[in-house]
């Protein structure tokens, strides 16, 4: 899933930063809160590590069923909440997205890394599109969605973690490290 290494470590960076900031909103106060940051946390530090450059590092054959795994367990929860939210519907989406590319990694021919260092992708084109699209509309959407939220009624501003625009800007950068690991498929 990796071309040149500087980009490679790029979206490392940027999906760590983000599970990382995800797991301090873990100690907020609302409980569904506290659940979705636990999600995007997992999602953010599996896609860092997804996004490990080969030339840096090369997982072992049995890390890709592992990385299946995971976000499939992921995924049951985030199917059981979908029938309370449309957010939570985009958690199985991104889910089943990680499922996917692990599957694809595993499958894929020589040292099971498909796209690492620059080799062609692997997946199902007509799957990896539609990924690709929805990823992309979520992208937009969610930057449109990025303008700061003013306190209302001169109320004192949330803690930094309880920021709504810190949470749509994390959510808009894991949704363009989808988008950058999708496009090497």
């Amino acid at each position: 899933m990796h071309g040149p290494a500087s980009p490679g470590w790029l979206l490392v960076a940027l999906c760590a930063a983000t599970g990382a900031y995800c797991l301090l909103r873990m100690r907020g106060a609302d409980e569904e809160q506290r659940r979705a940051a636990g999600g995007e946390a997992l999602m953010g530090f599996g896609m860092a590590a997804m996004a490990v450059p080969a030339a840096a590092f090369t997982p072992p054959e049995w890390a890709w069923p592992v990385y299946a795994a995971v976000f499939g367990a992921a995924a049951l929860p985030a199917l059981w909440a979908a029938r309370t939210g449309v957010h939570h519907l985009h958690h199985l989406v991104g889910a089943a997205a990680m499922v996917y590319m692990a599957v694809a990694m595993a499958g894929s021919p020589g040292d099971g890394h498909g796209a690492h260092g620059g080799h062609s992708g692997s997946g199902v084109p007509l799957l990896t599109g539609v990924l690709l699209l929805y990823f992309a509309g979520y992208v937009l959407v969610s930057g449109v969605r990025l303008l700061p939220v003013a306190p209302a009624g001169g109320r004192t501003p949330p803690a930094w973690r309880d920021r709504p625009e810190l949470v749509r800007a994390c959510r808009l950068s894991m949704g363009i490290g989808m988008l950058a690991m999708l496009l090497t498929m």
